[in-house]
């Protein structure tokens, strides 16, 4: 949209580019928040998805779940047991608070575009629950069910769309763009990220890594080279060949421990 001649009139001249914004929001609503607690933890703000859509704000309630989840917190530690901390009494906090409220009446406006009604109908649809009904339904449309791997195709399925090159200061390579958003992180920390091998995940095998990189490069054309914002997952040319122990047809992955403190990562299959 920057390189629309209208704003790129407004952008140009003695303007300079000194940040970039780096951030993933979850955004499915009251349907998608997961379980809030585990054994020692819990999941608090943007991370469990309190972002309310409507208004494309989430700080209110990530503040206000974070108070939440440092009361049941303190109530926790403060009682005599040996067992692992149970954060349980954060999830009941929440459901009882305005930020259960707040996304409850929002909580039909995105699931409405994947209805029967399609796109426009769920405009006007989401809408008329703004401003008027206000989530005051007595329904709860659900999100749908299809994970995000059933929607990807195969790379044989899709045209590959032709990107035009940075045009600076307008817009920049991909890693220049990274170092704007300012992340900071150590250059040796141990990498968080692996390729998910059996079901427990547990423990990454040559042979699953190598077969990782079969589907990767064959089928998908590298998608997660290609989907990451950060160059954390990169597709590169094997020195040891398809004979190496984790490559597959010339290419092995790498993963960048250094720059996945991007956020937007998690568990690659």
């Amino acid at each position: 949209m920057k390189h629309h001649p209208y704003f790129a009139k407004l952008l140009s001249g003695d303007s300079a580019r000194i940040a970039y914004g780096a951030r993933t929001l979850n955004e499915g609503g009251l349907q998608s928040v997961p379980k809030l607690h585990f054994p020692g933890g819990a999941l608090i703000g943007c991370s469990a998805g309190f972002v309310n859509i409507a208004k494309i704000k989430g700080t209110h309630n990530a503040m206000k779940t974070g108070m939440l989840a440092a009361e049941a917190a303190f109530d926790a530690l403060s009682a005599d047991n040996s067992a692992p901390v149970d954060m349980g009494a954060y999830e009941k906090a929440f459901k009882e608070s305005w930020v259960y409220s707040d996304l409850y009446e929002v909580r039909n406006l995105r699931p409405s575009f994947n209805t029967p009604l399609g796109i426009f109908g769920g405009i006007m649809y989401s809408g008329i629950d703004t401003l008027l009904l206000k989530g005051r339904t007595p329904w709860t449309f659900r999100n749908s069910r299809v994970t995000d791997a059933a929607h990807t195709r195969r790379a044989s399925q899709c045209t590959p769309i032709e990107y035009p090159p940075p045009q600076p200061p307008l817009s920049t390579d991909l890693m220049t763009a990274l170092t704007l958003t300012g992340t900071n992180h150590a250059e040796d920390q141990p990498p968080h990220l692996r390729v998910k091998t059996e079901e427990d995940g547990a423990v990454e095998s040559s042979e699953c890594r190598r077969e990782h990189v079969r589907v990767n490069v064959e089928e998908y054309a590298g998608l997660l080279g290609r989907a990451c914002p950060a160059g954390v997952y990169e597709y590169v040319d094997d020195e040891g060949g398809s004979a190496g122990k984790d490559g597959w047809g010339g290419k092995k992955l790498v993963i960048n421990a250094q720059v996945n403190s991007f956020p937007s990562h998690g568990t690659g299959r």
